[in-house]
């Protein structure tokens, strides 16, 4: 008897591990590409600021991944499931692997290898309640990775979503390869936040999973148009003017300064939980989570009001100030998609919240929790960003 769909790692949960690993590489790639292009012809601008969008992504889910497996390694040697959490990995191994860039990869070789037995080859001499365990272990693996993936993708394919953007707007051309790193830049993007949202439910079992099919197709369409329609509007904020990065950089601040007057409570060390809190300002600079589980009804409605006055500024700036752009046609497009994304996006909020939102309090979840013991990981994905 197979454990009910709530905790079920299913085959095509597993084949989907390996479509999430094929747009994180070529995401990647893509962007490499493109930075070989730009010095092929002497844009060094373009190809370091490419660059750099690669790496400090890769960075930051390197030190992450790895100081999440020395936290998992220090508890006891094995893990709630009775099995070694690192595959017998050793600490120097595992430092070894990560700065080669190998944690994620690493991440992905464990779930995949793992999820094939589970769900391919588990014997069937396992009872019921051996199933269930070896399922949610699968799911919680599934959501360290997707929580890495969820900082790698707004370090790395956001920014460069907007660089890109920048860069062909500007140009009013583009060539097939930034059309199509934009392009898995986007997808990779879309990914992540649904595979997110969908793994944190089912690793914590006394959470409710998403429903699939309209609650997970309206959520989706809430962060991609409010997201896309605000990296947009700050394509053209830059057209307007390269120094608008100074006004990025004050709402990274700001963003950040929130999440230490929150006093998250992520990270195991104050240093790495200084790094998170700087990583989740520049998330917020682009969408809203729910930085610490809480009530967030008032700062949800305070920050989409913030949204909504950058996106209706940032055409009427460029229409005001560059009157030699009023008659262009990128510049009636992309207002057009800023428009229409904001409307669809704050609708699709609206209707998702008020009608297909599951109903329980993370709150609750903290009490069931406090029962038994926690281990790191578990307030590891307790703690960490809320869908929002």
């Amino acid at each position: 008897m197979p454990p009910s769909d709530d905790i079920q790692y299913t085959k095509l949960r597993w084949l989907l591990t390996i479509a999430g690993l094929f747009l994180y590489v070529v995401d990647i790639w893509t962007d490499v590409g493109l930075a070989v292009k730009y010095f092929r012809e002497n844009n060094y601008v373009w190809t370091g600021l490419t660059l750099v969008f690669v790496l400090v992504g890769l960075l930051v889910t390197q030190i992450f991944s790895y100081t999440w497996y020395r936290d998992d390694m220090k508890e006891i040697p094995v893990n709630t499931w009775g099995k070694p959490t690192t595959s017998g990995l050793s600490k120097a191994g595992l430092a070894v692997l990560h700065l080669f860039g190998m944690g994620i990869f690493t991440r992905y070789y464990q779930l995949l290898k793992k999820g094939f037995k589970g769900v391919w080859t588990t014997p069937h001499s396992y009872t019921v309640d051996e199933r269930r365990d070896e399922h949610q272990h699968l799911f919680c693996m599934a959501t360290d990775l997707s929580m890495l993936k969820l900082f790698e993708s707004f370090l790395e394919s956001v920014p460069q979503l907007l660089l890109q953007l920048y860069i062909v707007l500007s140009r009013e051309e583009g060539s097939v390869l930034q059309y199509v790193s934009m392009a898995f830049s986007f997808l990779n993007i879309a990914w992540t936040l649904v595979d997110y949202r969908r793994c944190l439910r089912r690793s914590l079992p006394q959470i409710r999973e998403m429903p699939s099919g309209l609650p997970t197709a309206i959520y989706l369409l809430y962060k991609l148009c409010t997201i896309t329609s605000h990296i947009l509007s700050y394509t053209l904020l830059l057209i307007l003017s390269p120094y608008s990065t100074v006004a990025f950089t004050v709402l990274w601040l700001l963003a950040t300064t929130w999440t230490h007057v929150l006093q998250t409570n992520f990270c195991s060390s104050g240093k790495l939980e200084l790094l998170y809190r700087a990583v989740i300002g520049v998330i917020l600079i682009f969408t809203f989570f729910n930085v610490k589980g809480q009530d967030t009804k008032v700062a949800m409605i305070i920050y989409y009001l913030l949204y909504a006055v950058v996106n209706t500024t940032a055409p009427l700036l460029l229409v005001l100030l560059k009157p030699e752009l009023q008659t262009a046609t990128f510049l009636l497009t992309v207002s057009g998609l800023i428009f229409g994304g904001s409307v669809l996006g704050l609708v699709c909020l609206v209707l998702y919240y008020l009608l297909l939102h599951p109903r329980e309090k993370w709150r609750e979840a903290d009490e069931v929790d406090g029962q038994g013991m926690e281990t790191q990981a578990t307030k590891r994905r307790q703690n960490f960003l809320q869908p929002g």
